[in-house]
């Protein structure tokens, strides 16, 4: 089980950053422009715009300019100053990039766990689960996870305003808990009131509601919060369909086919 949940969550972590970095960190750190209000929306010449088709690069003329009049000390000191940026910049940049690999191979290890401890319980029960099995109870975790909770509250960029965390963080496990069981009865309930359980249990956080901020009043536009929405969602499909298949190939050493 822990050696199925290893292979499977390294590799779809690393599908998983790859993703992330071709779709979703630049919307990120656009995101984090607008947050510390050094670029704003609905002013002229502030737009964002172009940083989602092309990466957002800083513009060194202002360090890296030599003005007529400076001497060659002074010109010196300046360049200088522009290449221990640029590599601060540098080394900032892989310090976070390797992190965000990091990150995303534990998270989804965590996940493969939880997808092999059901296959281990399934097993105990009589079902095999092999690589067609593993893609649907992929496809169940990201339901579970990330689709169910973002229907009240979806993935938030930098500088969007969300209610409490506290509330937020009870609402978004107990939608968690609703789905994954009411999805589990679904595929694996016999009786007319399994269904019906199953689908109390899915409206049940949807008919309570997420929390929610008593007003809207974030710095980032809402179209660069949709864009950004939208592919954390996509991405996110992709890689547990991926972590599924390769937690049931694992389990069972059959092909992935």
């Amino acid at each position: 089980m822990l050696t199925s949940a290893l292979f499977a969550g390294v590799a779809a972590g690393l599908i998983a950053a790859l993703l992330h970095f071709a779709f979703v960190q630049r919307l990120i750190l656009l995101g984090e422009q607008y947050e510390t209000g050094e670029i704003t929306h609905f002013t002229a010449g502030s737009s964002g715009a172009d940083a989602l088709v092309a990466p957002h690069s800083h513009d060194v003329a202002d360090n890296g300019q030599i003005v007529a009049g400076q001497d060659a000390a002074e010109q010196d000191t300046q360049s200088h100053d522009a290449h221990s940026h640029g590599a601060g910049e540098e080394a900032s940049t892989l310090k976070r990039n390797s992190l965000t690999v990091l990150f995303m191979v534990l998270i989804y290890t965590s996940y493969g766990m939880l997808l092999t401890a059901g296959f281990g319980l399934m097993a105990s029960l009589g079902y095999q689960i092999g690589p067609k099995e593993g893609v649907l109870w992929g496809i169940a975790g990201y339901i579970a996870f990330q689709l169910a909770p973002a229907m009240g509250l979806a993935p938030e960029l930098p500088g969007t305003i969300g209610a409490d965390l506290g509330a937020r963080q009870i609402w978004w496990w107990s939608t968690v808990a609703c789905t994954a069981t009411a999805l589990g009865l679904l595929a694996y309930g016999r009786q007319v009131w399994t269904f019906v359980l199953a689908g109390g249990l899915l409206a049940l956080p949807h008919v309570i509601g997420a929390p929610q901020p008593e007003a809207f009043f974030g710095v980032a536009p809402p179209e660069l919060a949709a864009a950004f929405s939208a592919r954390v969602l996509g991405v996110a499909l992709i890689v547990w369909a991926c972590l599924g298949a390769l937690a049931g190939h694992f389990w069972s050493k059959q092909p992935i086919v």
